[in-house]
């Protein structure tokens, strides 16, 4: 399910000020407790900016957890057994919806030339 636009408001205070959204998803980072930490990743036209939300929330960021410069791939994302993706050396996982989001993330890195032209230039 695509992360809302109340999620998408409530970064917005821990982005920098000029930084437009492009992607947001939530992420997980298994632990040996049982209790996974969960993260809401923000790409932006300038960085990849991570957030948690702590151990009972997918949805209400509490603090920056890491900012990586937007030249960072995400992917490939291992799709082998839980989809799980390397970001700035720590492994998250994320629900297989959002793999497509990641590899449309990183596509965007590549030369604007070899991106297909949009289908729908006009809205």
């Amino acid at each position: 399910m695509p992360v809302s636009s109340a999620v998408r408001e409530r970064v917005r205070p821990f982005l920098l000020p000029d930084e437009e959204i492009r992607y947001v998803l939530p992420a997980s980072m298994p632990s040996v407790a049982l209790m996974s930490a969960h993260f809401l990743v923000v790409v932006t036209d300038a960085s990849i900016v991570v957030l948690s939300t702590g151990v009972l929330s997918r949805t209400n960021p509490r603090s920056v957890w890491g900012r990586y410069p937007r030249s960072t791939r995400m992917g490939p994302v291992d799709t082998s057994l839980t989809p799980s993706f390397s970001l700035g050396g720590t492994f998250f996982e994320v629900d297989e919806e959002y793999v497509s989001v990641i590899n449309a993330a990183d596509a965007e890195l590549a030369s604007p030339d070899t991106l297909p032209p949009d289908p729908l230039p006009d809205l």
